[in-house]
């Protein structure tokens, strides 16, 4: 397995960023891959899997370049270098494209693990993996970049909840299940690729959200290391918020969703984002489960996030033949008027 070996002031001091070129190199991927994780990319794939295979058919060398860097095991370094917290995707590109041709034929051989082959030995490959890259942020993610943005700050808000909760090993071993954990003794395993150990303390470590499922982990020796991971599913996908059908009886079936969210805190416009519901409609909803005592809100910073309380964590829990019984009961705080 490889793993980091850090400082406590280094865990400290790490800190979640969102990333543009994150989410368009996850997204590249996963166009790469074809094979999707939920319905929900697999309506991504069929909308903008045919356009890239198309142009990757018309354009052999990158094809091959593509297949070459992604690799099995290993990343080719120079085309995906490590965003730094704030920059754009542009600036993240400008990277790609400015990085030393001879660099970048040696990275190749790394996630080859072998020898470059013919047509891959030119001088031109970081500008057109970053040409590349480029479609992939224009015709497939900055379409969806505000929405995406939102369910990724919604990720990192629970995330940051639970830090508070239940400290920083809880968070890390969910980053990436099977992936990511806290060894204790300073470690932490970043994947389960047999590498040598790194010491990391005193350089600045970024956990980064990304939509697709996928992930991997970034650095730029000696300062900067991140980890990528995969937000949650419930997020990302609506076929993964399972609301059973007898809450959505009691409450109707948009509240009932945001109920069934809210497990993990969330503000106004991420629910907007993630449930696709008007700002109004949102707004209205969480207005009867505040007055239901369902939720509750807090300051996080600028954002008021909600959450459940236990008696929202109660009835979503509650089988079917308890949340039957509620139904016919009057609640103790508030109403529930339809959906």
């Amino acid at each position: 397995m490889g793993w980091w070996q850090l400082n406590a002031d280094t865990l400290v001091r790490s800190r979640f960023v969102l990333s543009p070129f994150a989410e368009t190199f996850a997204s590249l991927k996963l166009l790469h891959a074809g094979t999707p994780a939920h319905p929900g990319e697999r309506a991504w794939l069929r909308d903008h899997l045919p356009a890239y295979r198309a142009r990757l058919a018309a354009d052999p060398t990158t094809a091959q370049l593509v297949r070459a860097a992604l690799g099995r095991a290993w990343i080719a370094d120079f085309i995906a270098p490590t965003p730094k917290d704030g920059e754009t995707f542009e600036e993240v590109v400008a990277r790609v494209r400015s990085a030393d041709p001879a660099a970048a034929r040696a990275h190749l051989t790394v996630s080859l693990a072998g020898p470059l082959p013919a047509a891959l030995d030119r001088d031109d490959l970081p500008d057109r993996a970053a040409a590349l890259l480029e479609h992939v942020w224009t015709r497939a993610v900055r379409p969806y970049w505000d929405r995406r943005r939102r369910i990724l700050e919604a990720d990192v808000a629970a995330r940051t909840a639970r830090v508070s909760q239940g400290g920083w090993a809880a968070v890390l071993d969910s980053l990436r299940p099977g992936q990511t954990r806290w060894l204790g003794d300073n470690r932490l395993q970043v994947n389960l690729s047999e590498y040598p150990p790194r010491e990391i303390s005193g350089a600045e470590l970024v956990f980064m959200p990304v939509t697709p499922k996928t992930g991997w982990v970034s650095w730029e020796e000696p300062d900067r290391y991140a980890l990528i991971y995969a937000c949650t599913g419930a997020l990302t996908d609506p076929g993964a918020r399972a609301v059973p059908a007898d809450l959505s009886a009691l409450l109707g079936q948009t509240r009932a969703t945001v109920l069934v969210l809210l497990g993990s805190p969330m503000s106004t416009s991420q629910l907007v984002a993630v449930t696709g519901q008007a700002l109004g409609s949102v707004g209205r909803h969480l207005r009867v489960l505040l007055d239901a005592g369902l939720v509750e809100r807090r300051r996080a910073g600028r954002s008021v996030l909600y959450s459940r309380t236990m008696s929202g964590n109660v009835l979503v829990a509650a089988p079917p033949e308890g949340r039957g019984e509620l139904r016919d009961q009057p609640p103790t705080t508030g109403t529930f008027p339809p959906a």
